[in-house]
């Protein structure tokens, strides 16, 4: 986010894109062959990228990652995104620059999600700093940001109904607050403060508040304040299962904005949403590097 709080972006980089139509129908046997850079930026003039493409797209190493034209590597500390992309309807256009990422302090923080170690969640760098310079009017700013990353063994939805994230800056560091239900009934709810020097330890979850639902009607909450109502102040990305959004909320007496997601994995399952998925989502699976 930026330093003022007009501007976002996220980036996500898939071995097996997650929520990509073209992934599903593929049965999911190949994920290297269903790879994506999606990039997406939030305020005026956002857009939004997300294309499938084929393993002949992918080229990885310790120190990079390569996704057809967009590429994230690291360099000085620094974990350097070169966009170059194409956002999705309503508005086509090429999204191209680079974003760079410098932790604060990296974390060896591991979170299994089920316990059977289906799927594991991986904060790398809580607390961050970043750097946005994209092709664009008004999209070159600094501000704070964070790094992680979630491994899975299976699918999202033959696993969970439903879950929120949220990761807070709070008390000289940030908060981030990990809420689930399986299918099974069973829930998660678990907590970590990370420190600006990289120390995390587990803290009880404030209690769970409610706050207006998305413009999908999804069903929204996060941890606050007892009696404090969490409330949006940046609209991200809003999909009939999903949705991201700056929201501020406070935690033990301090109002804080940071960004929370809440996923709804019942709807996802259902057949409707795939094929609206497949207009977002483009399938490029012919694209090379060049000789």
């Amino acid at each position: 986010m930026s330093d003022d709080g007009s501007r976002a972006v996220s980036v996500i980089a898939f071995i097996g894109s997650v929520f990509s139509p073209w992934y599903r129908w593929s049965g999911r046997r190949d994920p290297e062959n269903h790879v994506c850079i999606n990039v997406a930026t939030y305020g005026p003039g956002g857009r939004f990228t997300m294309t499938d493409r084929g393993r002949q797209a992918l080229r990885k190493s310790r120190d990079s990652f390569r996704v057809g034209p967009s590429a994230l590597h690291w360099q000085d500390g620094a974990l350097v995104i070169d966009v170059n992309e194409i956002s999705a309807p309503p508005v086509i256009s090429r999204v191209r620059g680079q974003i760079r990422v410098k932790p604060v302090a990296m974390s060896s923080v591991e979170m299994l999600l089920t316990p059977d170690e289906s799927h594991l969640w991986r904060p790398f760098a809580p607390n961050a700093d970043i750097e946005v310079e994209l092709e664009a009017p008004g999209w070159q700013w600094s501000g704070h940001g964070y790094f992680d990353a979630n491994f899975g063994t299976r699918a999202l939805e033959e696993d969970f109904a439903y879950w929120t994230w949220g990761r807070f800056p709070a008390a000289g560091g940030a908060t981030c607050f990990y809420d689930a239900t399986r299918l099974d009934g069973s829930t998660l709810a678990q907590a970590i403060h990370f420190d600006h020097d990289g120390g995390a330890h587990m803290v009880e979850p404030h209690p769970k508040a409610g706050f207006r639902r998305s413009l999908w009607a999804v069903k929204r909450e996060t941890r606050a304040d007892p009696g404090y109502r969490p409330r949006q102040v940046l609209p991200m990305l809003d999909a009939p299962f999903y949705c991201r959004a700056a929201v501020k909320t406070q935690l033990d007496g301090e109002e804080t904005v940071g960004v929370h997601e809440a996923l709804d994995l019942t709807r996802f399952r259902t057949r409707l949403i795939k094929p609206m998925l497949a207009v977002r989502v483009p399938r490029r699976a012919g694209w090379r590097f060049p000789d």
